[in-house]
């Protein structure tokens, strides 16, 4: 007799079965899709007839049926959608490259700080001649 378990070969894929066989996301936008689909049944029948509403109702429901059951690019539909605002509104469309030359800065860097190391021993120098009573460097 012998024993098999099955593991999923990506562990990111497993979903838990909450309610035959959904998951807990997709059984929660089934049920809401029903509740959509039967308020559009009873909203629109009076006004429009039977089979334009069945196809309302459809129609109705279809967004909460995609949001609890497709995934793009493993991510569910509301990552998607903020994804897509971040990179469709809220980001730059043209991307700019500028140039950065790192070896430059630093070296500018090092020659500005070099230069006020050399300048501020120049002052210390004057400075303490002046105070033995010394000629100024200049004079």
């Amino acid at each position: 007799m012998k024993l098999e378990v099955k593991i999923n070969k990506e562990i990111r894929e497993y979903t838990e079965a909450v309610f035959m066989g959904l998951s807990l996301r997709q059984f929660f936008f089934s049920v809401l899709a029903c509740v959509v689909a039967v308020g559009a049944y009873f909203l629109f029948l009076p006004l429009l007839g039977l089979e334009t509403t069945s196809w309302v109702c459809i129609l109705v429901a279809l967004p909460f049926a995609i949001l609890g059951f497709v995934k793009y690019n493993g991510m569910t539909a509301e990552k998607f959608f903020v994804a897509w605002v971040k990179s469709e509104i809220l980001l730059p469309k043209k991307l700019l490259f500028r140039n950065t030359n790192i070896y430059f800065e630093v070296m500018e860097q090092a020659s500005k700080d070099k230069e006020k190391k050399r300048r501020k021993e120049r002052y210390k120098l004057m400075f303490h001649k002046m105070r033995r009573g010394g000629k100024h460097p200049n004079d």
